[in-house]
Parts: structure tokens; sequence; C-alpha cells
């Protein structure tokens, strides 16, 4: 029950992970947008030059147009002055033909001068908008990241805790099957000294001598037994059981006077 809950958790995390690398990242999509942006500015900022560059050529050619008018005027007077009356009135009428010319030029330079005024607006208000957008984009795209950050410690601890329950039940499976075991190590020791199970790689006579080896240590028990009830005085109870004292005195037990 356990294996098939973790692996439908497993499966539905791989589906799910693959659902939201679906999802549009909004990191991207407001970095996309400014860039949007930056691309307009700079489209209206090259309007702006554009519009500029031909005002100035305007002002520059109105310019040699008021010089010629004032020249034409001055023509006019000074042969009018000397009697030519016929140039007089020429001049006069190059200056009325150039006045027109010149009420067309400042009528363009007026409409260049307001476009240019109204782009400028626009592209003081859309440096101002561009600014105030990349400070707040730039805040959610943190906000965006940190929050993925802690969806994903989320899962990652969320997948740790179903981890640990798993290997918890694993370790109590383990536990029991060791109990068992120890439990079945220890019975069939019993039967092998029983002798109801047969030890196959014991020698062809070693129950014998076993049994044999059983009746000697108790022969052994009951005749020091009865040293110890037939001693009088002359040696203490005990004596032939007496351990040397020392470091080694464990080395003289059973080598003393068993009598």
């Amino acid at each position: 029950m356990s294996d098939n809950t973790s692996r439908m958790r497993t499966i539905f995390r791989s589906k799910t992970t693959k659902a939201l690398d679906r999802i549009e990242d909004p990191r991207d999509t407001l970095d996309d947008s400014y860039d949007q942006q930056v691309k307009l500015l700079h489209e209206v900022r090259r309007a702006v030059a554009e519009v500029a560059t031909a005002k100035k050529r305007i002002e520059l050619q109105g310019q040699e147009m008021g010089g010629r008018y004032q020249r034409l005027g001055v023509q006019a007077r000074d042969a009018l002055t000397q009697g030519h009356e016929d140039l007089a009135r020429a001049a006069l009428e190059r200056r009325a033909l150039l006045e027109g010319e010149v009420a067309k030029l400042q009528a363009q330079y007026t409409s260049l001068d307001k476009q240019a005024s109204q782009l400028q607006e626009r592209e003081r208000r859309l440096t101002d908008q561009i600014a105030a957008f990349r400070v707040e984009k730039e805040t959610i795209k943190a906000t965006y990241t940190a929050s993925a950050a802690q969806v994903r410690a989320n899962e990652a601890v969320a997948g740790l805790s179903a981890n640990i329950d798993d290997i918890g039940t694993s370790l109590d499976r383990a536990r029991d099957r060791v109990a068992q075991m120890q439990a079945r190590a220890a019975a069939t020791d019993e039967l092998l000294s029983s002798g109801v199970l047969k030890d196959l790689t014991a020698a062809p006579d070693a129950d014998i001598e076993r049994q044999l080896a059983a009746i000697t240590a108790q022969a052994e028990v009951e005749r020091r037994l009865q040293s110890m009830r037939d001693a009088t005085g002359s040696e203490p109870a005990g004596a032939g059981d007496r351990v040397d004292q020392g470091p080694d005195g464990w080395l003289s037990i059973g080598q003393g006077p068993t009598t």
C-alpha cells in the first residue's frame, strides 16, 4: 500500500511539473513588455530627432528667404531713388512672391514646432512610464522568484516527509524480520543441543561423545561433593577449588589437588 502511494505521488508530481512548465513564465512576459516599451521610446526619440532636423532645415531656408526679402526691399528703394521705377516695381513683385513662399515656410515651421513639442512631451511621459514599469517589473520578478523557490522548498519538504514515512515503515519491517530471525536462531540452537535436530556438520559419533562428556562431568561433580562431605578438618572444604591470588590466578582453576 505504501509503495503504491509513493508511486502515485511520484507520478502526480511529474505530471504537475510538466503542466507548470507549459505555463508561460510571467518574468519573461514582463521582460518582453519592457523591451517593447523601450523600442517604442527609441522610435519616439528618433521621430523627435527627425522633426527637429526638418524644423532646422526650414528655419535655415526661411533665414535665406528673409535675407532675399530684405535685399529686394533695399533694391526697390534704390531703383526708385535713381528713377528706375520699372526696376523698383519688378523688385517689389519678386518680393511679394517671396513673401508668399515665406508664409508657407512659416506654416510648415509652426506645424513642425507643434509636432516636436508633442513628441517631446510623449517622450517625457513614456520615459517616466518605462522607469516606473521597470521598478514594478523587477519587484514582481523578485516576488515571483521567491515564491517559486518557496514552492520548490515546500514540495521538497513534502517529498522528504513522504520518504521519511516510507523509511519508517521499512525500518519497522526490518526490525520484525530481525526479531523473527533471532528467535529462529535461538530455537534451532536449542533443538540442536537437545538432539531433535541433527548437526550434519558434526562427527559421526559426536552425539555419543557429547552424552559421555555430560556423564563424566556429572560424575566429577558428585566425586567432589563427596570429597567435601568426607573432609573432617584436615583440609578446608573446597580446597580443591582454591584459586591462587594475583593477575594469573585464573590459570590455577582446575589445576590444584582434587582430593
